[in-house]
């Protein structure tokens, strides 16, 4: 499959935009996984734990293999505690840590999904990394449709062609408008759908930001997403840019360690399709131009939006009742 060419191909810097790829999938442990990656892209083998590895030095650049739960691997800030004090029973309590935690991740294996964070590639290369899917598939990973208890994902993170607030709230309206034709055509895992792992937007936020009025600076914008969604787990989950573009906003979101503050929209929605054979990262990113066609088309993104609010805005005098509503509760 090919992937289709974006409206804005290139970035803000006049470069080709890249899309970071996330997978999650079962079968096949963090080494034998990394021994795959490093067979098809080349690089080097880097052991950060026994649960955790790099490929180095590869084509595009380096990716990230690991047993997707922290407790499988050593936390850093307590090794670091540890190493900070010269002493034998310091040193016995950081290698009593990382056999806990080796141990957990023995234990797991198999049970929790193993993730590869693939280095941004460029949109037209995305077709050669769809080799990776093939190989996962011929060496026996399983993705969220192989078992009822398997909720794992795909996630894209498209660079963004402009760091413009218009332009990312463009982006946030036609995910707004689109999202229920991607879970129709994604068919979204029923356990993905219970775990709150990539939960829609409530529906007051897409009436605040559809309405034409809205015309927010990048704090205001920032405040208004963090007040209606204060989670990583939305679909489309804005943290990583806006802690990007904001690396100083005093929220504990934006200042969360795994937060990876980035040039990027973090898309969270797609399943991990494995035993589907055509099936990788070019399915998902072909899906997502449908958001990013209609951002790049103001005239027909304000057609919808209206049509949009004129479904589900209540009418004026429910209006005054809620806020009526309120301010009785309020006193």
């Amino acid at each position: 499959m090919t992937p289709q060419p974006p409206p804005e191909p290139r970035n803000a810097d006049g470069e080709t935009r890249r899309v970071g790829v996330e997978i999650e999938f079962a079968g096949l442990p963090p080494q034998r996984t990394a021994e795959l990656v490093q067979s098809l892209f080349g690089g080097d083998i880097e052991v950060l734990s026994p649960h955790r590895l790099k490929v180095t030095g590869g084509r595009w650049g380096d990716f990230g293999i690991e047993l997707d739960t922290q407790y499988a691997h050593p936390d850093q800030e307590v090794m670091a505690a540890e190493d900070a004090i010269d002493s034998e029973w310091a040193r016995m309590r950081r290698d009593f840590h990382s056999r806990t935690r080796e141990l957990i991740g023995d234990m797991v294996t198999g049970l929790v999904p193993t993730e590869i964070v693939c280095p941004p590639v460029p949109w037209d290369e995305l077709g050669e990394l769809d080799a990776l899917f093939e190989a996962l598939r011929q060496h026996g990973a399983k993705g969220s449709d192989a078992s009822l208890l398997y909720g794992f994902g795909l996630h894209l993170n498209p660079e963004v062609p402009s760091l413009e607030v218009e332009s990312l709230l463009a982006y946030l309206r036609a995910y707004m408008l689109t999202a229920v034709w991607l879970r129709e055509q994604i068919h979204v895992d029923i356990t993905r759908e219970v775990l709150p792992h990539a939960n829609p937007f409530p529906r007051a936020y897409a009436l605040k930001i559809l309405d034409p009025d809205y015309a927010p600076d990048l704090e205001t914008l920032i405040a208004d997403y963090l007040a209606d969604n204060p989670t990583r787990n939305r679909e489309l989950d804005m943290l990583p840019l806006f802690a990007h573009l904001a690396p100083d906003y005093p929220h504990e979101l934006l200042q969360n360690r795994l937060v990876k503050a980035r040039p990027t929209l973090h898309y969270r929605l797609p399943n991990a399709q494995l035993s589907e054979p055509d099936w990788g990262a070019v399915t998902e990113w072909n899906r997502w131009l449908e958001v990013e066609r209609l951002a790049d088309t103001p005239e027909t993104l304000a057609e919808r939006s209206a049509q949009f609010l004129a479904r589900h805005r209540p009418s004026a005098p429910r209006r005054l009742l809620i806020r009526l509503r309120r301010w009785i509760s309020a006193r």
